[in-house]
């Protein structure tokens, strides 16, 4: 399954605005690898930007990271630091290599591990203002995630959390985090959820 748009090549994926505009970033081959196209990805970012103002000095988590492109995208737009967490090894290997193509090393973090087993966060990178979720479609692992990043303390009260799943996927209820948005591009469904304050309530 491909995340590539109509007017982009396969496999050609680029930064689409700020500091590294048209920056090309490797994308890793498979066919669990569904990068998130970069139309759905600047319509992500006008929505995070324009109605949220939440990139601008954000710590940003990019969980099942992938090739990079959402957490990078976010760093060329203003955040101020990348978590990026990915365990396949091809997926891994595109990521350092974009990290480096931008030259962002300094401000990124790698973790080659499983977004659903994170470790424990780092005072020094976390807790995030905002979460980028783009797991596999299709086996409800959103919830999951969220309840296991939020555990390990990489979630900040408030922050806004981007998730992609299949248009079929049922949209999870988490205890904690409240729906803000939802948006569709193709067959991508985007929701972008708060954690709350208190979660009590």
């Amino acid at each position: 399954m491909s995340g590539t748009s109509r007017d982009q090549k396969p496999g050609v994926m680029r930064i689409e605005a700020g500091s590294h505009k048209g920056t090309k970033l490797a994308v890793p081959e498979g066919l669990d690898v569904r990068p998130t196209s970069d139309r759905a990805r600047q319509a992500i970012f006008n929505v995070l930007i324009h109605r949220f103002g939440a990139v601008e000095g954000a710590r940003v988590l990019d969980a099942f990271a992938g090739s990079g492109a959402l957490g990078l995208e976010a760093l060329s737009r203003g955040a101020e630091g990348l978590v990026a967490m990915e365990l396949a090894r091809p997926a891994l290997d595109a990521l350092k290599r974009n990290i480096a193509a931008c030259h962002e090393n300094a401000r990124t973090l790698v973790f080659a591990c499983n977004a659903l087993e994170p470790p424990q966060a780092q005072p020094r990178h976390a807790p995030s203002s905002l979460v980028f979720l783009d797991p596999p479609y299709g086996q409800g692992l959103i919830a999951r995630a969220l309840v296991a990043l939020d555990q390990a303390g990489w979630i900040a009260p408030g922050a806004l959390v981007v998730a992609e799943m299949g248009i079929r996927d049922d949209v999870p209820a988490v205890e904690g985090f409240a729906i803000e948005d939802e948006r569709r591009y193709g067959k991508a469904r985007i929701v972008f959820f708060r954690r709350r304050i208190d979660k009590s309530h």
